[in-house]
């Protein structure tokens, strides 16, 4: 594939959909946002954004992209692919279904992923749009992760700058292996990261009902040692005090397994993607 012009974003009126319709929507592509929900089109429709059935128009484009959610990946990419032009490719905004070969598959067709890193915590916000923008794809700068494990280095370039687009503002694209992306997400980001977001809020929750103490209070210790924490860890700012790191290992004692490190264990990312997908186990190849 050397170049993309005609794209259809399927699942157009959904929450993703919508965020990468407004950005391909002020780009040079030609772009045709489907979606089948009465809601979603309403959506479109607030935006100025026509909808077109699908149906109708992937012969004729160069890229499909799959905005709709994990569990319904097998079911939507058995109806489309089957419709898909020769040489066309199919992009998918998460690696679970990619990683666990639940996509209808065509030897003629290539399959990629691009999902957002979104904006670092350590980016320089400036603008108040910045500021506001903590998902991305809006103001704010992030990364993308993707993978094209079936594409050459020229399709990789091919398919970047409609990535960028999608994303928008991005600077840079990391280029990785669908299994690679899968550990990235779900194991790092969200079996961790996102657990542990929401491990926080309800030790914010079990302090203020304990002490009684305002929450304000509370919140303004949390949110300040967040980002002290991160700093620290992370970019080695100023080093933990003697005291904190004794409260540190109790924590560790208290609340982690010894044995937590077995999620990056290829069985288990299998079993937390088999989950998601709601399947009962994934198909990846025996060579892995």
């Amino acid at each position: 594939m050397s170049d993309y012009r005609t794209l259809a974003l399927v699942g157009a009126g959904g929450k993703m959909g919508m965020r990468i319709g407004a950005n391909l929507a002020r780009s040079d592509y030609t772009v045709h946002y489907c979606e089948n929900a009465p809601a979603g089109r309403e959506r479109l429709a607030a935006e100025g954004r026509e909808a077109s059935e699908i149906h109708d128009v992937i012969a004729a484009c160069d890229l499909v992209i799959l905005a709709v959610p994990d569990i319904a990946l097998a079911d939507v990419s058995r109806d489309l692919v089957p419709r898909m032009r020769s040489g066309a490719t199919l992009l998918t905004l998460d690696p679970a279904a990619a990683y666990a070969n639940v996509l209808h598959q065509r030897d003629d067709i290539q399959y990629a992923v691009a999902h957002p890193c979104h904006p670092s915590v350590f980016l320089e916000r400036r603008t108040d749009a910045e500021y506001a923008d903590a998902f991305g794809g809006a103001a704010a700068t992030q990364s993308v992760a993707a993978a094209f494990d079936d594409g050459s280095e020229a399709d990789k370039d091919a398919l970047e700058p409609v990535v960028r687009v999608m994303y928008g503002p991005v600077d840079t694209v990391h280029w990785v292996t669908v299994t690679q992306l899968a550990y990235l997400e779900p194991t790092l980001v969200e079996t961790v990261t996102c657990m542990l977001g929401t491990f926080m809020k309800e030790a914010l929750d079990e302090t203020v009902e304990r002490t009684g103490m305002p929450r304000p209070a509370a919140e303004a210790m949390l949110y300040g040692h967040i980002q002290i924490a991160l700093a620290v860890a992370f970019k080695s700012t100023n080093p933990f005090s003697d005291a904190c790191m004794i409260a540190m290992d109790y924590g560790r004692d208290a609340i982690i397994k010894d044995d937590w490190k077995k999620i990056f264990d290829q069985g288990e990312l299998d079993k937390v993607i088999a989950r998601m997908l709601k399947i009962g186990r994934v198909n990846r190849p025996q060579a892995e």
